[in-house]
């Protein structure tokens, strides 16, 4: 159903893969999303991706889910997938309510007993065909199965989280990083360089090289000549350090709009449609709104669309 639609905006509200199935074929320019993760999370609403028993059934839904999003992206289009890993549990230990302890969780990374909203659990890690403790792999596991379903894999970007959640864990380091897995539909795509460079610390400007001390006779290297500009800009890294924000009007954890940025600016051209499957609190609809761009968003749960709208100013839907 449209929850909301302006010129610029809309916001669907329903199973992302009955909606998908509605959109029309080469319809949006790229997606930029995060789904629930792993066993992370009980939003208590029926169909919710997240609580599959095993990652097989979560990494088949998702494949089931970005094969509709091949469909509506253009032909240029991409894909920018954020994922975070889970670890398998033991399945013990509940907390006093009854409620299961994050320890019961497949996806414990981060969690504590405020991040626990259900009963529905994935199995435990020897039902599972794991060992406790054992780190899954789950954005991997997906990377693949997409690149099997026909995505091209172009690229993995490390989201580096300065101020990670604590973990009082002893025998591992604190997770201090995500995945944000560049995907396209075909070998070529709009990717705009130039809009996501960073600046150098220096710069160096233009130089003659001919005569440098590693270009002497015999040395099997070629002497080249000087740069023809100077370069104030270097492409962007593969890793992104940037802080996670809390935002209060939402009890669980949402984008950083400066990783979604680079994400748009790249990805999509002006006018064009950014596409976010898993809107959640509407960060990259936020962030859309900004530069240019139109914004399609679909949410499951109908708290979350009303989050949406607020955060949008949006006062009557």
């Amino acid at each position: 159903m449209i929850y909301y639609q302006s010129e610029n905006a809309s916001l669907l509200c329903g199973d992302c893969l009955r909606l998908l199935s509605l959109l029309p074929d080469k319809s949006v320019n790229c997606c930029v999303t995060s789904p629930p993760y792993f066993g992370l999370r009980d939003y208590g609403v029926d169909g919710q991706i997240g609580l599959e028993q095993t990652p097989d059934e979560y990494v088949a839904k998702l494949v089931s889910v970005f094969r509709e999003v091949k469909r509506v992206l253009r032909d240029d289009g991409t894909l920018w997938l954020n994922l975070g890993d889970s670890y398998a549990g033991s399945g013990k230990g509940s907390n006093p309510d009854g409620t299961p302890h994050p320890s019961r969780l497949l996806g414990k990374q981060g969690t504590n007993t405020g991040t626990v909203t259900g009963k529905n659990m994935p199995q435990k890690a020897s039902a599972i065909g794991l060992k406790s403790k054992d780190l899954i792999g789950i954005p991997w596991r997906v990377a693949f199965a997409l690149q099997q379903d026909g995505w091209y894999l172009r690229q993995d970007i490390i989201w580096h989280k300065p101020n990670p959640m604590p973990e009082s864990v002893k025998d591992r380091c604190t997770k201090a990083h995500e995945y944000i897995f560049l995907l396209s539909k075909s070998p070529k795509y709009y990717f705009n360089n130039e809009a996501i460079k960073d600046p150098v610390k220096q710069d160096w400007g233009t130089r003659d090289r001919k005569n440098g001390k590693y270009h002497n006779e015999g040395s099997g290297l070629q002497p080249h000549s000087g740069l023809e500009k100077s370069y104030e800009k270097a492409n962007k890294r593969s890793v992104w350090t940037v802080t996670t924000k809390p935002f209060k009007g939402a009890h669980f954890a949402t984008f950083p709009p400066d990783l979604i940025e680079p994400c748009i600016l790249a990805g999509c051209p002006k006018d064009g449609v950014v596409l976010d499957t898993f809107n959640g609190a509407g960060t990259v609809g936020v962030v859309v709104a900004k530069h240019s761009r139109r914004y399609l968003g679909i949410e499951l749960n109908p708290e979350y669309c009303q989050i949406t709208l607020n955060r949008w100013g949006v006062k009557d839907a």
